[in-house]
């Protein structure tokens, strides 16, 4: 591997260690946010792109599950009509120059609903101290897609409130838990590099149940960005009503370019557990590499976590095996500068 290319993963793969230690600054930052901040919000809307959004996404998988509060995430300038003055708006750019993120902060505002601004910085952190909005500041200079901890644990922080008990104690026992593995994930012989080279140049699609649906996504957008490499997600059992019926129409022919990887926790529904062995049997029967990863442990907040960390090291060791430098994001840094000229 060239030496700038294997220079810039060894940088990326020293910032996915930093995950555990970013969850608990985050969950920090978060939770000490401005106490005028409403106690018991009806919904919660996150505005954000990219991975300002997807942690919000992993989030609303612990939050549908243990609050009351419904979480919702809007991709784009706009949140719903309904997010009015019982609702909160948490607006997410980790640089704080994302244009949509800045027009819902406006949107929010005319709607009424009680703002956060969660960023490192830009126009956004400047508008909120102009407004007195409750201001998360992350710490800056990151890849936006390698500030997830920051992001997600700012975003628990700010939404401890509506959970039943604080989760302080719980977040440094995942961290605690998800330093432990970073040696393994991280290594040339550990599991997520195993992973990356049975995939090797397939196409992979990425299953994860109700829970972890967001966590498919998360490993879909770290392959694009660092493995500059195409990958599909979708939820099951989803999946057991369509897609099934197109892995038994696929021929054999075809199959050495696809690999299918569920991603799963410790418990799943027996009729759903049943389909996807039987989705799994298929895939195998035509070919196809099927892995299944079961995230066991007892928190769901620790299994969704332990399969953020694997995913993003998988998607490095992805990058290693081709040649890939991680770090650098020329297509998109090409469309910010397009757009700007318009």
């Amino acid at each position: 591997m060239p030496g700038t290319v294997a220079a810039a993963a060894d940088r990326m793969r020293s910032l996915a260690v930093e995950f555990p230690n970013q969850l608990r600054e985050g969950f920090r930052l978060g939770r000490d946010a401005d106490a005028r901040l409403p106690r018991s919000p009806g919904v919660a809307v996150v505005a954000g792109m990219g991975g300002s959004a997807i942690a919000a996404d992993l989030l609303r998988g612990i939050t549908d599950a243990e609050t009351t509060t419904l979480l919702s995430v809007n991709r784009g300038p706009t949140i719903p009509r309904g997010a009015g003055r019982s609702s909160l708006a948490i607006l997410t750019s980790y640089s704080g120059n994302t244009w949509e993120t800045l027009a819902a902060y406006d949107a929010a505002n005319r709607q009424g609903a009680t703002r956060v601004a969660m960023t490192s910085g830009g126009t956004l952190a400047e508008r909120a101290e102009r407004d007195g909005v409750p201001l998360v500041l992350l710490p800056p200079g990151l890849p936006p897609r390698a500030a997830l901890g920051y992001m997600f644990g700012g975003l628990l922080g700010v939404l401890d409130p509506q959970f039943p008990e604080s989760n302080d104690g719980r977040v440094d026992r995942v961290a605690t838990r998800l330093s432990e593995l970073q040696a393994e994930y991280s290594s040339r012989r550990g599991a997520p590099a195993a992973l990356a080279k049975k995939i090797g140049s397939r196409v992979p699609q990425f299953y994860g149940d109700v829970a972890f649906a967001a966590l498919a996504r998360r490993w879909t957008t770290q392959v694009a960005e660092n493995a500059k490499r195409l990958a599909h997600f979708e939820a099951f059992p989803e999946i057991l009503h369509n897609a099934i019926v197109a892995w038994d129409a696929l021929p054999k022919s075809d199959a050495r370019r696809w690999a299918v990887v569920a991603l799963e926790g410790a418990t799943l529904d027996p009729s759903t557990s049943a389909g996807m062995a039987h989705l799994g049997r298929l895939l195998i029967r035509r070919g196809l590499v099927a892995e299944r990863i079961i995230f066991r442990a007892d928190d769901r907040l620790e299994a969704l976590l332990d399969g953020v960390s694997y995913g993003d090291h998988f998607s490095l060791h992805l990058a290693e095996l081709g040649k890939t430098d991680p770090y650098e994001i020329v297509a998109i840094d090409r469309l910010k500068a397009a757009v700007a000229k318009r």
